[in-house]
């Protein structure tokens, strides 16, 4: 029987090339000169650190170009709050991996209500779906991509 499996996982070795990518484009950028401006990855959380807000902001947007330029959605970041810390603020983001328990009902009810003949159960940070021809397997691939989920969604395992 035909299955595959959907899952939310980022690429740590792309992270990590598009973390580097920004750190030398802000080293190399007038407006960031003089000021102790980076972003510092620990797995696969973030820390962004400048002198001010709207540093801190323009870092997120050369971060998350960095990212769709490697092949990663700017979408699996979770953003954290802004907090000031003596003289500079910095920022914690958080790159999602695995699909939580809400992401994973939301993505069954979506599936059971185009009434595919597939039978979809939720393992874990991952949901496997089943069913006994590929075209609707293949149906269900191509509805989730055009849906706007909150998290980026990938598929693997396919089995025929």
């Amino acid at each position: 029987m035909p299955s595959f499996d959907i899952v939310s996982e980022v690429d740590q070795h792309e992270l990590t090339n598009a973390v580097d990518q920004t750190n030398r484009e802000i080293t190399n950028r007038f407006d960031f000169k003089g000021t102790d401006t980076k972003v510092e990855q620990k797995d696969r959380e973030l820390t962004l650190s400048a002198e001010a807000d709207f540093q801190i902001k323009q870092v997120i947007d050369i971060l998350q170009a960095k990212m769709i330029s490697r092949g990663l959605e700017s979408r699996c970041l979770d953003l954290g709050e802004i907090t000031k810390l003596g003289k500079g603020v910095r920022m914690t983001a958080t790159a999602k991996h695995g699909i939580d328990k809400d992401m994973s009902r939301k993505v069954v009810k979506l599936i059971k209500e185009k009434k595919l003949k597939v039978q979809v159960a939720i393992q874990g940070e991952q949901v496997r779906v089943t069913g006994k021809k590929r075209d609707d397997l293949q149906a269900v691939m191509t509805m989730l991509r055009a849906e706007e989920l909150e998290q980026p969604v990938q598929f693997n395992n396919f089995r025929d």
